[in-house]
């Protein structure tokens, strides 16, 4: 079966003036723009909690049957299985019947999806965009930037962010146990003006994209992509209230937002009187943070980790255990999620601030990935993302004993130590070493 391999078809790059983009013209671009950059938080939004592709998947293809204008999706990887052909199915509608649908994939999450299946979406009148193409692979820092990020707007009126790519929960390796259960994972539905910053970052994007690509096959004299206009947007599709709560866009990106969901992070934990309960697939912060954890423990705070706890990647899975023995001498709590694999990325600090989003605790996520979180400062939403994560801690994890975990053999202490130090290194070649 043939691979994608080439984001840019035979014609020409269009870009169109879209529900997405900002501009100098009416709605404030400037203020948007600065608060999107800053993940400060926006009133009037809802935001609903999405637990894996279950809840996900049909709300996801459900907006995407009722848009009328435009449909933006990006995501890191897209299988070629069932969950992959619904919704190539439902933006193959959506285009057929004159929105506005692009996509944009990652050129390593996404390299073996079908041709097929970006061959559907062009002929349909989709556009589609590869983010950084493979062509041959090196340990390099600009090889291991990727789009890392899972966002979809739909119409200017609803958008999704959080931890799911488009492949079913089921959808393990093949060396995996066929018995196991769905992806532990979760995502949010927001509507409300937070979505104007949702869509502002995917157009941008894809303007970025779209101008590579332009660049790429008429030479940078002949690239004359306008960036659309926020004003373009119908205005039958613009809300500026859909709730009462309070939330934010936190995105990571290698301009002006290179740390932005790791000071997110630290002000949440540094905030925290209470309770912490965080669950992160791959977890391995940077000393920042970790001071960040153990201090919150020394004001008397309750912190509950749910980390993975079946081998995905060996070098990560072991490499986390070398940082087992100082959170639990402090009195961090560690429950390793069993049933199946662990892939969210979200938080709840206290009743006042939770995350979720596509951001691993780890140096790929927070210092080179482009990544996208969002924060939502409401008790409700707080309450019901622990219910969820406590659950998965009391029946569907085992907890990690700080005595069981210091009688480790010395050959697995040093097969710790060592994948610890190999990801170091990765770490400085990548050339933030020093920050981490």
């Amino acid at each position: 079966m043939s691979r994608i391999t080439n984001p840019a078809g035979p014609a020409r790059p269009e870009v169109k003036a879209t529900a997405f983009a900002p501009g100098a013209h009416g709605r404030p671009a400037g203020p948007l723009r600065s608060e999107w950059r800053r993940g400060r938080p926006v009133g009037g939004n809802h935001v609903r909690l999405l637990h894996g592709g279950a809840e996900f998947f049909p709300a996801l293809i459900g907006a995407i049957d009722r848009a009328l204008f435009s449909v933006a999706l990006e995501t890191y990887i897209y299988a070629d299985d069932a969950v992959g052909a619904a919704v190539t199915d439902a933006l193959v509608r959506a285009a057929q019947r004159g929105v506005d649908v692009r996509v944009a994939v990652d050129g390593f999450g996404a390299g073996d999806m079908p041709a097929t299946l970006a061959a559907r979406l062009r002929e349909a009148g989709a556009g589609f965009r590869i983010y950084r193409p493979l062509r041959g692979f090196r340990l390099a820092r600009r090889h291991l930037r990727r789009l890392h990020r899972k966002l979809a707007v739909i119409d200017g009126r609803i958008g999704f962010v959080g931890g799911i790519n488009i492949i079913d929960d089921h959808n393990h390796g093949p060396m995996d146990d066929a018995g196991l259960g769905p992806r532990y994972d979760f995502a949010v539905a927001v509507e409300g003006p937070l979505v104007d910053q949702i869509a502002l970052t995917t157009e941008r994007l894809w303007w970025q994209l779209s101008l590579r690509d332009e660049m790429q096959m008429v030479g940078l004299a002949g690239a004359a992509a306008e960036f659309p206009l926020l004003t373009d947007l119908p205005p039958a599709q613009r809300q500026d209230s859909a709730g009462s709560m309070r939330a934010a866009l936190l995105l990571r990106d290698n301009l002006r937002n290179r740390r932005a969901i790791e000071r997110a992070y630290l002000q949440a934990l540094g905030a925290a009187r209470r309770d912490v309960v965080l669950a992160n697939a791959y977890f391995l912060p940077g000393h920042k943070l970790r001071r960040a954890l153990l201090s919150c423990r020394r004001r008397g705070v309750r912190v509950r980790l749910l980390l993975q706890g079946r081998v995905e990647y060996r070098l990560q899975h072991y490499a986390t255990h070398a940082l087992y023995a100082t959170l639990l001498e402090a009195g961090v709590e560690i429950h390793e999620y069993d049933d199946s694999f662990l892939h969210a990325k979200v938080a709840v600090v206290d009743d006042t601030w939770a995350t979720v989003g596509s951001s691993n605790m780890d140096p790929f996520s927070l210092l080179l990935a482009r990544e996208a979180n969002v924060a939502v400062y409401d008790a409700g939403f707080c309450a019901g993302l622990r219910a969820e994560l406590e659950h998965a801690i009391s029946q569907r994890s085992v907890p990690v004993r700080a005595d069981a975990h210091a009688r480790r053999s010395p050959l697995r202490r040093l097969v710790n130590w060592a994948s610890y130090l190999v990801l170091r290194l990765g770490v400085m070649i990548a050339g933030v070493t020093g920050r981490y």
